[in-house]
């Protein structure tokens, strides 16, 4: 009788584990390239929160948006704007009423170098450097705000001859932390540690230099049926992400 009962349970275990690994799902993930390392944690923190995993891909969010419109694979859009989601959902891409703002971008000028960039970026007017890098703003909302940055300074005429631009903010801060550019404008997540910039020099830009950098993410209709995409949409808004969105220097939406 024991014996029954133990070979019961043991049965009763292992359909329970068989069952838990086949509910889990995969979801294909497109995230803007400024959202690199917060992503990352956070997807590790899903995976363990709900046994579901994140395949994430990082790039412009340009890009991704005319990958979508050719067909592109992925499930869930993480943009660097929120005009990309929002275009989408108009097109009928993505499912109505999932779109929302999961973090507000700051922008900063960096330079690899200690002392290049002072904390009012009164460099940019004075000069001394060949480069300056920033993302292609076509493609890259940071991009386009640092463009707006330098024509608010009354610099972009000046500036634009030096430009050297990167495909998304990842490329760009590659350019600045290599040397390829003396500075550069990259995202406040790429440099912070601990709540400041880390290594180098750089200014964090005041707000009212560019217009807010509102990211919104964004359940695509490839995505509607996998449980793995519709529980990160949602893991997205609990504590434990916005307590790594906010670590790494972004402002949540009110």
């Amino acid at each position: 009788m024991l014996k029954s009962t133990a070979s019961r349970s043991i049965l009763l275990l292992g359909l329970l584990l068989t069952t838990s690994i086949s509910s889990a799902a995969t979801t294909l993930v497109a995230v803007a390239a400024n959202f690199t390392k917060p992503m990352t944690e956070i997807a590790e923190a899903f995976e363990k929160s709900t046994g579901h995993k994140a395949n994430l891909s990082f790039g412009s969010s340009g890009k991704f948006v005319s990958q979508f419109e050719n067909g592109g694979p992925f499930e869930v859009f993480l943009s660097a704007d929120d005009k990309g989601p929002k275009k989408l959902e108009q097109s009928g891409l993505a499912v109505p009423n999932t779109r929302f703002t999961y973090a507000l971008g700051k922008l900063v000028l960096w330079s690899a170098t200690p002392g290049l960039v002072d904390d009012q970026g009164h460099v940019l007017s004075k000069g001394g450097f060949k480069h300056i890098a920033l993302a292609d703003p076509k493609l890259a909302p940071y991009g386009a705000a640092a463009v707006e940055v330098m024509k608010n300074r009354g610099l972009f005429d000046k500036l634009q001859p030096l430009f050297v631009q990167g495909e998304n903010i990842a490329q760009t801060h590659q350019f600045v932390s290599t040397g390829n550019a003396e500075l550069g404008f990259v995202a406040f997540s790429q440099v912070i540690d601990k709540g400041k910039i880390a290594g180098g020099s750089g200014w964090l830009i005041p707000s009212d230099l560019y217009k807010p950098i509102r990211q919104d993410a964004i359940l695509m209709k490839t995505g509607a049926g996998n449980p793995a995409a519709t529980a990160l949409v949602q893991f997205l808004k609990s504590p434990e992400a916005l307590a790594i969105i906010r670590k790494y220097g972004y402002d949540l939406a009110n």
